[in-house]
């Protein structure tokens, strides 16, 4: 490595560092705004196209929680994660086809919104003797290109998911639209937050609402305020992406 990828690399050691306590900050802030602690959100860094060196270093500052959106990326770096001290999260939509590589090495599947993709996890599960937690993907926004499941049909798909052996409902997550104030975003949170706590209340058979899972970089600190106790950060720690 050149003198001058070193110096890149320092440099980009240091942004880290910075974003992260500022992101704990903040968390903090927005946490005791809503009536809780900073212990009460879980901070779950979004990690597609970084390096496992920058997401060790994170985890290095106190990270616990890693999140993948492709399962070739995931898998390309799964032996060089630092999974003793975070667990590893798969966030992005899966296909069902591609459940049995991941199965057994995620800690939890964060985009489940189809009967199907649960079944397969589940028999996925069984076969390596392992029971996969899993969060019902909510599409409150109702749109057309993104995945997830509308808000009158998750009741029907959680009572469906209920009945399969070896996935357990740990709660929700969604990814509300792009909105030009935060007046707009936070209807949608709050939206979720209600259908959070009205599921919560059913106290449904093999049904944990531990996770409302909401909230990235632009809007975690809104989402925590609307209740979110799990938010996905990644420009926001790591910088811009650079996609490929």
């Amino acid at each position: 490595m050149t003198e001058k990828s070193l110096t890149g690399q320092a440099r980009r050691f240091d942004d880290i560092k910075a974003n992260y306590f500022g992101i704990c900050e903040n968390i903090s802030k927005s946490a005791a705004s809503s009536g809780r602690s900073a212990q009460d959100i879980t901070f779950l860094a979004a990690t597609k196209t970084v390096e496992p060196e920058f997401i060790n270093y994170a985890i290095s500052l106190g990270l616990k929680e890693i999140g993948e959106n492709r399962v070739q990326e995931m898998l390309s770096k799964y032996d060089q994660y630092d999974l003793e001290k975070a667990k590893l999260h798969f966030i992005g939509h899966l296909q069902t086809n591609k459940v049995r590589q991941i199965v057994g090495k995620v800690s939890m599947i964060q985009s489940v919104d189809n009967l199907r993709l649960a079944q397969e996890i589940s028999k996925q599960s069984l076969k390596n003797g392992v029971v996969t937690d899993i969060l019902v993907e909510v599409n409150i926004g109702r749109e057309e290109n993104k995945s997830g499941v509308f808000e009158e049909q998750t009741d029907e798909l959680l009572g469906q998911i209920a009945e399969l052996e070896a996935v357990k409902v740990r709660g929700l997550m969604s990814v509300p639209p792009i909105c030009d104030s935060k007046q707009e975003i936070f209807k949608f949170f709050d939206k979720m937050y209600k259908l959070f706590i009205d599921i919560s209340s059913k106290k449904l058979d093999n049904i944990s609402m531990d996770y409302l899972s909401m909230g990235m970089s632009d809007d975690y600190n809104e989402a925590i305020l609307s209740g979110a106790n799990m938010i996905r950060v990644g420009s926001g720690l790591f910088g811009a992406r650079i996609y490929r």
